[in-house]
């Protein structure tokens, strides 16, 4: 058996490069095929474990604690929006943290009651693992299909805290088990301590790192230090004994908010590409390591479980876990509307009955589960295996296929079944924000004007720029506007853009001809593309 953890090895290269030729695989795949790229992965991570000549490859629980869920978690929380966050507090927090504990509890019950052979520790512990969602392929169809925005920022939101919830839960019921006893109320007190510890250090990391970022202008060592931050607010939490998950996830929350002023725009245009590439490959790395393991904890478990057996009670585990999110979903909208007749009495108004079936719906399973079924020791304390480690991963695995590829697949009808969308409030408010910016620049050149330092015709010919930008957003709001404006601005994009191909055509051959070196290139390239995206 080939072990990830042990780098260096020549036994690990031929796993090493199946591992990076099946990201690279599905990468491509996803690029191409309509649906979101964690049916991909899951799909394809699968048929990886069970095709011929794949070895068997062993993850080591820490590289995936260290190595995965640190910037998973950061990069998540840096993307969020706080006020969305804030505005829809009460449904969050009610997902994130109430539902997470029904879920381990009522997937532990199941468990130990129709599993055979399965602990009560050990039952717990696959409820904590199930307990948090993965919101990217909900997200990725609601994206596209127009689903309103509230709903999309519950899920996100949910996912985002309820990763450390329940990986908070899922530390103690590990611990349980690895040292054979537990405390209920040592167990609570421990909870507090260690999520206030991993907030708190959380912050401290953010506070020092803005520190050090604001005077710098270099992106390379910007990004390089924005890679870094998840594992220097998660490691420090983690050997204090606080939460390691919620240092991650307060650092970017906290970065995230502040990055707008701390951030150049050359550096922010570099690293949003750096994180998402980051994230993407990550995600597609965890499926295709599970799905290389896959055959050998199936054959593990063999033993002890046949397949009809193995089936039925991924089955039963799947349904528990459906089962009590539409519960939990239901009743928290039917309690809010019983004590609160009125939205308008509400922080936040009451969401429409479709918009509930749809949040109670995308309770998809993902990375973080996946990582999370993966730290799982192999040993306890008194040197035994891990009660059901095998099993629970293969479970695990299973609810992520029955919950990412079948709902997955369904959202998107369901979206359109209940018939639900934004009316372009969404679409609106970028408008808007794009006039009062505008507005705003005009203000700023009149200013400018009478300090005598810029040039009339300078002036001029920016604030000509900015009137017309007005003049384009303002028409979206006029009900008389027969459409001029805005075919006047495709028609400008299009033709700008033909003058911008001609100059990288040109560029292309100044290189080829030995005229530019390749470094002067790529600047003015750089400068190309941007004034491309800002034709946006």
């Amino acid at each position: 058996m080939t072990t990830l953890a042990s780098a260096g090895s020549h036994t690990d290269e031929p796993a090493l490069l199946i591992v990076l030729a099946a990201v690279t695989v599905l990468l491509l795949i996803a690029y191409f095929v309509t649906v979101p790229y964690p049916i991909v992965l899951v799909l394809g991570g699968l048929a990886l474990g069970f095709a011929p000549g794949t070895p068997n490859v062993e993850l080591e629980p820490d590289l995936v604690l260290v190595l995965f869920l640190p910037p998973l978690l950061y990069g998540a929380a840096f993307f969020s929006s706080l006020r969305d966050l804030r505005r829809n507090l009460q449904p969050v927090a009610s997902l994130s943290i109430g539902l997470v504990i029904a879920t381990m509890v009522l997937v532990g019950v199941v468990a130990h009651t129709f599993i055979d052979g399965m602990s009560w520790a050990a039952a717990f512990t696959l409820g904590a693992v199930l307990s948090p969602t993965d919101p990217v392929a909900a997200t990725a169809i609601a994206g596209r299909l127009g689903a309103p925005r509230r709903f999309v920022t519950v899920v996100e939101g949910e996912a985002l805290i309820n990763d450390a919830t329940a990986l908070i839960l899922l530390k103690f019921a590990i611990a349980a088990v690895v040292a054979g006893s537990f405390s209920v109320p040592m167990a609570v007190g421990e909870f507090l301590l260690s999520s206030a510890g991993g907030i708190a250090i959380g912050i401290a990391v953010s506070v020092v790192i803005v520190k050090v970022r604001k005077p710098l202008n270099d992106p390379l060592t910007e990004i390089t230090i924005s890679l870094l931050t998840p594992f220097l607010a998660f490691l420090p939490a983690s050997s204090v004994g606080a939460s390691g998950v919620l240092a991650a996830v307060t650092s970017g929350i906290w970065l995230g908010w502040r990055a707008p002023v701390l951030v150049t725009p050359d550096t922010r245009l570099q690293s949003t590409a750096v994180w998402e590439v980051l994230m993407f490959v990550l995600n597609a790395a965890l499926f295709v390591l599970l799905g290389i393991q896959l055959p050998g904890i199936i054959e593990n478990v063999s033993d002890q479980y046949s397949v009809g057996q193995l089936f039925l009670y991924g089955v039963i585990v799947s349904a528990a876990v459906i089962a009590v999110r539409f519960l939990w979903v239901f009743t928290a909208a039917g309690f809010r509307r019983l004590i609160w007749n009125q939205a308008r009495e509400l922080k936040s108004p009451l969401a429409p009955w479709g918009e509930t079936v749809l949040v109670a719906f995308t309770g998809m399973r993902g990375a973080v589960s996946l990582a999370a079924a993966l730290t799982i020791p192999a040993m306890t304390d008194a040197g035994d295996a891990f009660p059901a480690r095998d099993l629970i991963v293969l479970l695990v695995y299973f609810v992520i296929l029955v919950t990412i590829v079948g709902q997955g697949l369904a959202l998107p009808y369901l979206i359109r079944w209940v018939g639900l969308d934004d009316g372009g409030i969404h679409a609106q408010h970028e408008d808007k924000a794009r006039l009062k910016a505008a507005k705003a620049a005009i203000v700023r050149l009149d200013e400018l004007a009478e300090e005598g330092w810029v040039s009339d015709d300078t002036l001029t010919r920016m604030k000509g720029l900015y009137e017309f930008r007005i003049r384009r957003f303002g028409a979206r709001f006029d009900d008389e506007d027969d459409g001029a404006m805005e075919d006047r601005s495709q028609t400008y994009q299009r033709a700008r853009r033909e003058a911008l191909n001609a100059e990288r055509a040109e560029l292309i051959r100044l290189r080829d001809t030995g005229f530019l070196h390749a470094d002067v290139l790529h600047r003015i390239e750089r400068d190309l593309d941007l004034e491309d995206v800002r034709l946006n």
